[in-house]
């Protein structure tokens, strides 16, 4: 075994570095025929025969700078995977940052490894896959240009993790009908970043520069010798089994339920997924974090449901329109305010052909109760490449979740970004429209909008403009203010002092200027908000320090309740607030973070306390707590606002995950608990165990105070497992 394991290290060692070709450099894939046992050990011979990077190049804290550790990367091209085999040495091994095991967990505050893969070569879109030296293992599409990512995307593929004496090491394979693909192409754009939590390093391999981010594929090296790949038929047939029992209140039986779901999907060529699923059934996603609102719009909520997840970074739309303007929200398809609407079939389609890329969405509701919401929706979403890494695209839907008739949507959109600009910049300008109609609507049914966007590391500057008529109200969109015109500059600079500053060692200086004015349609001003953060200071131990002051102004034309018992009257209010905010670096067993908000508010005055934290105990067990307090003292009354958060996360391992998540809120005076066992015994295979249990607090009817009431529960289990072919 010792000899073994000397003769692997000097393979490692001796192995020659990744090609450099036209700018990008370039790591050839070696073929493998041979299993590979996922275990993080790189003990099979094809590692030794295998090109490597050799090591990365350092991002932060020095870009350009040597690695503390060195990091060794591999890769194996299987019949049907793509397998990374990576080492990553440690002078301290006992001092790596890893806690979390559970799947899709944050893991930027912990040392992790990220690949990223761009499986067309075309620098718009990819994959992100993330493992930490615990086996936990994140996944996600690349969204916004490579700005952000959606993580509650998941797929099919396996990772483990290993320590060693010089570190540790890893092993991912992602089997190729997890991605889509562009076929006869025998190269994807690939990048490799490594983060070394406690000296807050990043290292990674092409592009080490601080201007670009890990996602921007279209600065990513390039992987050459790719074969070509055997996807077999293509085709994906999950059926699930769910049972359920429960009561919806204290005084109905307990009632049971079963039911059965088939999610069917079929690959069309490499390149594009068809997907069915059929009496759909969403038992197993997490509920909503409740949160405290004092503005007068709604609440966003992200979309957690896995059908509508697959391919959803094709409907994103329009440069800039962010949460104010979407135009296509799929919580408006199978919710209806806050309730649960059956899905009897659902249909939907993406893919690229020729620069093009494509999404089209069909779903048929059933009726609840005596609501009318047994309905056909469809969206469709069209994006074409052009120049280097721009696009120009539209979107058109139909349908109506209520039934209302007549309902459609269209839009267009163009995108010009260049990560070249004065030779190594990033630059976005976009421009968008979109219009509207549905039965017995009048006025002004359509938006438009654009951005121009310089998202670089010393300066952050970005310009964005909306409007939007007073009767724009997509059916399938989601629009929380519609007869506005909207102006928003915002300003960071960035910069990295050297050497102490107020005795503190300050690793990034972070002076935000964030400004809004929205007006209506003939430009009187409505709401304006200047958020400046004179002080934002993060510290070489991960600290974090910031202090904020924010004129306000808004002008309200109708009066809106600001809690049950207080109203804020029509008129125009002026106020400053103030922020003060800590946070205690994440490599710590006990972390968080505590913001105070205080000042002015409608004429009066308004103190926001929340605080956040996570406690690791021991390497199973994290416990997080957030909890927000909310005093309100404005001329029409008093009002107070309390949410708290409790979740208890035990992980026995990557694949088998405890969590309980208790909340509390004194608007609705209830407590609600989610517990939800999951158990992925295979990569197709999960069984979840959900409970959910409902406490309502309740006025004693004779003397004073209160008490505890059941309110409901349920309990349902579901086993799902996903046949390829």
């Amino acid at each position: 075994m010792a000899v073994s394991s000397v003769m692997l290290g000097l393979s490692w060692a001796s192995s020659p570095l990744a090609a450099q070709s036209g700018g990008r450099p370039e790591l050839r894939v070696f073929p493998s025929s041979g299993p590979i046992a996922v275990d993080g050990k790189l003990d099979e011979p094809e590692w030794m025969g295998a090109d490597s990077i050799a090591n990365l190049t350092q991002v932060e804290p020095r870009q350009g700078g040597t690695p503390s550790g060195r990091t060794v990367v591999r890769v194996l091209a299987q019949r049907d995977a793509i397998v990374f085999g990576i080492r990553a040495d440690d002078p301290e091994p006992d001092r790596i940052t890893a806690y979390a095991r559970q799947r899709d967990a944050g893991l930027g505050s912990e040392d992790h490894i990220r690949v990223v893969l761009d499986t067309y070569l075309d620098g718009r879109s990819g994959y992100v896959f993330i493992v930490n030296p615990n086996g936990a293992r994140y996944d996600a599409l690349i969204a916004n240009q490579g700005e952000g990512e959606n993580s509650n995307w998941d797929a099919v593929w396996e990772a483990a993790s290993t320590r060693t004496d010089a570190g540790w090491s890893l092993e991912i394979r992602i089997p190729a009908k997890s991605l889509l693909f562009r076929r006869g192409l025998d190269r994807w754009a690939f990048n490799i970043e490594r983060r070394i939590q406690r000296f807050l390093e990043t290292d990674r391999w092409s592009s080490p520069s601080r201007d670009t981010k890990i996602n921007m594929t279209s600065q990513a090296g390039v992987l050459t010798g790719l074969p070509d790949f055997d996807l077999g038929l293509g085709l994906s047939v999950r059926p699930s089994g769910t049972g359920k029992g429960g009561r919806e209140d204290r005084e109905t039986p307990t009632e049971f339920d079963r039911k059965a779901s088939l999610d069917v999907t079929k690959r069309l060529g490499a390149n594009t997924l068809a997907s069915l699923t059929l009496n759909t059934d969403f038992a197993e996603t997490e509920v909503d974090t409740r949160r405290t609102n004092l503005t007068r719009f709604p609440l966003v909520f992200p979309e957690k449901r896995t059908f509508f997840l697959e391919g959803s970074d094709v409907f994103d739309f329009g440069l800039g329109t962010g949460d104010d303007v979407r135009a296509f929200f799929s919580r408006r398809v199978g919710l209806l305010s806050g309730r649960e609407v059956p899905i009897t079939a659902g249909l939907k389609l993406n893919g690229r052909e020729s620069g093009s890329r494509f999404g089209a969405l069909l779903v048929r509701t059933r009726d609840v109760d005596t609501l009318p919401t047994g309905n056909t929706m469809g969206v469709l979403r069209l994006r074409q490449n052009v120049l280097r890494e721009s696009s120009v695209g539209v979107i058109g839907s139909v349908g109506d979740p209520q039934g209302r008739s007549g309902s459609w949507t269209a839009g267009v959109d163009l995108t010009y970004q260049t990560t070249r600009l004065w030779g190594d910049k990033n630059f976005l300008i976009g421009v968008w429209g979109l219009a509207m109609d549905r039965d017995g609507l009048e006025g002004r049914r359509h938006a438009f909008g654009g951005k121009i966007d310089y998202p670089n590391d010393l300066w952050d500057i970005a310009f964005t403009y909306r409007r939007v008529g007073e009767s724009f109200d997509p059916s399938l969109g989601n629009v929380p203010r519609p007869g506005i015109q909207a102006f928003n500059l915002n300003i960071v600079f960035t910069p990295r002092p050297k050497g102490r500053i107020l005795g503190l060692r300050v690793r990034q200086m972070i002076n935000e200027s964030f400004n809004t004015l929205v007006t209506d349609l003939d430009g009187r001003w409505e709401s304006y908000r200047i958020f400046t953060a004179p002080l934002n200071w993060r510290l070489e131990s991960g600290d974090r320090i910031e202090f904020n002051f924010v004129p306000t102004g808004e002008r309200l034309a109708e009066a809106f309740a600001i809690a049950p018992d207080v109203t804020i009257p029509a008129g125009s209010y002026h106020w400053v607030r103030w922020r003060l905010e800590a946070q205690f670096a994440s490599k710590r067993k006990v972390s968080g973070q505590a913001t105070w908000w205080f000042g002015g508010f409608y004429g009066g005055r308004l103190s926001e306390l929340t605080l956040t934290g996570t406690i690791r105990p021991w390497p199973v067990l994290i416990v997080e707590i957030n909890a927000s307090h909310n005093v309100g003292r404005v001329p029409e009354g008093r009002f107070v606002q309390d949410v708290i958060g409790t979740r208890f996360r035990v992980n026995f391992s990557p694949d088998l995950q405890l969590a309980s998540y208790i909340q509390y809120d004194n608007q609705s005076r209830s407590i609600g608990s989610n517990t939800r066992l999951r158990w992925s015994f295979s990569p197709q295979g999960d069984l979840f165990v959900v409970y959910n249990h409902n406490l309502n607090e309740e006025l004693n009817p004779v003397g004073s105070g209160s008490r505890w009431r059941f309110g409901s529960n349920q309990l349902l289990t579901k086993l799902q497992y996903a046949f390829r072919y």
